[in-house]
């Protein structure tokens, strides 16, 4: 047990925490998350008793908005980790971020931060009407509460997220801020193939700007190594299979706090009931026996890398608006190779035997089929 004041790993730093895993058996030497720990103990040596002092929250004279525009002296480049799903990326951050001696610091899922961001933007613009500019003082109640933010799963597939992220980060910039960030996605390739990419351009120069490019090699995929110890279709959809599936979800997101995602889909709200790490977990009747669709389901396609689907029941003719939204939200996982672990009534190629459109579920069943397999789960997600 560490002792209050003791001179442990983790108060070395992210690296010396590392190391003392892999000593342990916790983890196994690998050189590439090794380097990715070595940057992360450069920063966090940089950022020993990082403080910069909070801009004003609601200055409006000209040595309040200069004071804004003014650079934070002396603030180190953050760090931008790129690397596939499973290649211990956020248990890295983690080790950083539990290290790092800074006291004001955030850790949270960048989808999160973004909806957070949103509901600050509007409710500054709602309180002050007659505000030109609700991004500075968004960046000054952010900047006050971290002097640190570490973002897990960064991606963009927001158009409402991407025209505000620009001026958002420069302005996080401008406060001092340091970011960290992990993703599947390298920042040329954010938001790639989007309308309005143009436009979102100069933020992807600005992240290369403040933020250093770290590439993980391939290598072990410890979550698709958990995924291929799991049984990932259970029969049937008992109490069994939800304790099954319970240990799934705490495995796979590695115990991390879960809750409610709400994903902007058209201008409309599309809450997941339960997620964390990149999984989503949700019942059949809610994703197919609510008035949802192809949009909804590319969002969560998009999203998560991994759904844990609850109770999916026989289907025939008598429930066919469920039959046809579960074809639709099986051709998108499929499309976006997102992996799937269900409990059901029946194996795929009995979910639907008898009756019209049987025969159109054979496609389904197949895919379904093709998702068990270790070469699927093998596979990287297709986040875009």
């Amino acid at each position: 047990m560490d002792h209050p004041g003791a001179d442990t790993a983790a108060q070395r730093g992210p690296l010396p925490a590392f190391r003392a895993m892999v000593a342990a058996g916790e983890l196994a030497p690998d050189a590439s998350q090794e380097l990715v720990a070595t940057r992360l103990q450069t920063l966090w040596t940089r950022l020993r008793g990082y403080d910069p002092p909070p801009r004003p929250a609601n200055g409006t004279g000209l040595f309040a908005r200069l004071l804004r525009r003014e650079p934070a002296p002396e603030a180190p480049n953050g760090l931008y980790i790129v690397g596939e799903v499973g290649r211990g990326k956020s248990m890295l951050m983690d080790l950083f971020f539990a290290a790092a001696d800074v006291r004001r610091k955030q850790r949270i899922h960048f989808h999160r931060f973004m909806q957070n961001a949103h509901e600050r933007f509007h409710a500054i613009r709602s309180a002050n009407p007659d505000t030109d500019d609700p991004i500075p003082p968004l960046a000054d109640s952010i900047a006050a509460e971290a002097a640190l933010l570490c973002f897990d799963e960064f991606q963009v597939h927001d158009i409402a997220d991407a025209m505000i992220l620009g001026r958002l980060f420069q302005a996080l910039f401008d406060r001092g801020v340091v970011v960290v960030a992990t993703s599947n996605t390298a920042p040329d390739d954010l938001f790639k193939g989007q309308p309005g990419r143009d436009a979102f351009r100069p933020f992807i120069a600005l992240i290369k700007q403040r933020l250093d490019l770290v590439m993980m090699d391939e290598g072990r995929d410890f979550r698709r190594s958990r995924l291929r110890g799991m049984r990932t279709w259970l029969v049937p959809a008992n109490a069994r299979a939800d304790g099954e599936l319970d240990r799934a979800f705490a495995e796979l997101t590695e115990g991390a706090p879960a809750g409610q995602a709400t994903l902007r889909v058209m201008g409309r709200k599309f809450v997941v009931p339960l997620a964390a790490e990149g999984v989503a977990r949700c019942d059949f009747d809610y994703l197919c026996g609510s008035a949802l669709g192809r949009g909804d389901y590319l969002a969560l396609a998009t999203h998560f890398h991994t759904l844990i689907l609850d109770g999916i029941p026989r289907l025939s003719p008598a429930n066919y608006d469920k039959a046809r939204r579960f074809i639709t939200l099986i051709d998108t996982l499929y499309d976006h190779r997102v992996k799937l672990l269900a409990s059901a009534d029946a194996m795929p190629d009995q979910l639907y035997q008898h009756g019209e459109n049987a025969r159109m579920f054979e496609r389904t069943a197949s895919r379904l089929d093709e998702m068990q397999s270790a070469d699927w789960l093998d596979l990287p997600h297709i986040p875009a």
